[in-house]
């Protein structure tokens, strides 16, 4: 490869149809949770309480969601959280954003290849309990949940490297699928139970109030709803106008918000005592459904999991590779990062996130909830960045040359940087209801100690670049080209390649 190619802006190609963002942002979003969760939810705030707080999370997001659609907009192009610190609060930032967010992508690559495994322990108990190894903190590792998660995580990453038209519509399918599977569920138990709305009492916990049951879920609505975000990461592959990604990621956190309420309510509603259904099962949702529905019931709830595992695992997939590929792009990761296959897929980032998570199925599922746990702080962190940098590039009323006059984007990016904020202190804050686990922060300030040594070791290669290079590899053009010129004329193929002779 000669100096001048090498120093070319690498670009992927624009093959995504708004269907499969559609679906990207919607499976993503709803994984194992949706169906494992609401037992544990309603037990911690009710049905109502769980279902509130939920919806209001949504409204966050959305709002949130609302600062992600005026960066696509403006920038399209990947590295989403990466990116969009950069544009916010310069390069040191969006390393720091670009490194928890990595993490946090990668994780729950590894937590949905786990998922399969629990439900397969809760539908083939007796095969998935052979061949014993080992306990790592109380979670008893069998070699047959190693082998199939291990199995899964090198599929979804060959299916990923044939490229995103594949991939793409695999996920729309599944979506599908998940949708179908979710609806048919809802509607056969609601039938089958004699007194539903009743059966839904009492609506919020009992021996608490209803804020606090309220915030209790609330508290989790980052990590419930963390995957819309991926929509960013594909920015530079839509094969239509960034201006609809706004529309696809309020639809997709809308879709999700009514498939966790319909989970909570078929696990609520169709009993009259919901704690006596599922006591000391595997998860209380399965148990319901397998009581009211028989085997039928239960075959449509596997396929409905399964397809919620799946797109998490595409959906990552692809996010945590375009994450290192814009990195490396930037010259924040090696070089190695950038490399593409023919149908210009970042290769070794997809199969980088399969090697490093191949080894988590032997750790077991708890050890692996504290990475998850922690790495909900990096997801945080992107949230915080994008609405500022939403914030800067709008303006209220007054005429600023390259910035859109948008009052109301930019008070909601206003409040989006609040939120982003309170999500951080529950996070982070001792005592808080969504406070991490001591062995969470223990990783957090781990995580964070490898990447000051990392950005020490890469610091100088990734200040080499003048802000006008790190702007062209980072957004496509420079800051001053988006000032000057209009977004139709400012496409990046028209600007020379800065530091075409550098080494």
């Amino acid at each position: 490869m000669d100096q001048e190619s090498d120093n070319a802006r690498r670009k992927l190609s624009k093959t995504l149809k708004p269907s499969w963002v559609f679906a990207i942002a919607l499976g993503s979003s709803v994984g194992w949770g949706a169906f494992i969760l609401p037992g544990d939810w309603i037990q911690s705030s009710g049905p109502l309480g769980a279902v509130i707080g939920l919806g209001i999370g949504a409204l966050i997001m959305m709002i949130i969601a609302s600062s992600y659609g005026v960066m696509i907009k403006k920038f399209p192009v990947s590295g989403g959280g990466f990116t969009y610190a950069f544009v916010a609060a310069g390069k040191m930032w969006a390393f720091i954003c670009g490194w928890f967010l990595s993490l946090g992508y990668i994780s729950i690559v590894a937590l949905n290849a786990s998922a399969l495994t629990l439900l397969l322990k809760f539908l083939a108990p007796d095969f998935m309990k052979q061949g014993f190894l080992y306990t790592v903190a109380g979670w008893d590792v069998y070699m047959p949940e190693v082998i199939i998660a291990s199995l899964i995580i090198l599929l979804f990453a060959f299916i990923n490297t044939t490229g995103t038209s594949i991939s793409g519509q695999i996920q729309f399918y599944f979506s599908v699928l998940l949708v179908t599977g979710v609806i048919v569920l809802g509607i056969f138990t609601f039938s089958a139970a004699d007194q539903p709305l009743v059966n839904l009492q009492p609506l919020f916990k009992g021996n608490q109030s209803i804020i606090t049951s309220i915030l209790v879920v609330l508290a989790i609505a980052p990590w419930a709803y963390v995957g819309f975000d991926n929509v960013p990461q594909a920015a530079e592959e839509f094969n239509f106008s960034p201006r609809k990604a706004t529309m696809l990621i309020v639809a997709s956190l809308f879709t999700s918000f009514l498939i966790y309420a319909i989970m909570i309510g078929l696990t609520s509603w169709t009993f009259p005592s919901f704690a006596d259904i599922g006591n000391g099962e595997l998860w209380a949702t399965g148990e319901v459904v397998r009581s009211a529905l028989g085997i039928g019931g239960l075959a449509v709830m596997a396929v409905a999991i399964v397809m919620g595992i799946f797109t998490g695992l595409n959906g990552f997939f692809m996010s945590s590779s375009r994450l290192l590929f814009s990195m490396a792009r930037a010259r924040a990761l090696p070089n190695f990062f950038r490399a593409m296959t023919e149908n210009q897929t970042p290769k070794w980032g997809i199969w980088f996130v399969a090697i490093i998570t191949l080894p988590t199925p032997w750790f077991g599922r708890q050890a692996l909830t504290w990475i998850v746990d922690m790495s909900s702080t990096g997801v945080s962190v992107a949230y915080f960045f994008t609405c500022l940098a939403a914030y800067k590039v709008l303006a209220w009323g007054k005429e600023k040359a390259g910035r859109e006059i948008a009052p109301l984007k930019k008070l909601l990016a206003l409040l989006g940087i609040a939120a982003s904020g309170v999500f951080l202190a529950l996070l982070l804050v001792p005592n808080s209801p969504a406070a991490l686990t001591t062995p969470s922060y223990i990783l957090l300030f781990s995580w964070a100690f490898v990447g000051v040594i990392f950005y020490t070791v890469i610091r100088k290669r990734y200040n080499s670049l003048t802000q006008e290079e790190t702007e062209y590899y980072v957004l496509g053009k420079t800051i001053e080209s988006e000032v000057t010129e209009s977004a139709a004329d400012t496409e990046a193929d028209h600007l020379p390649i800065p530091g075409a002779t550098r080494p």
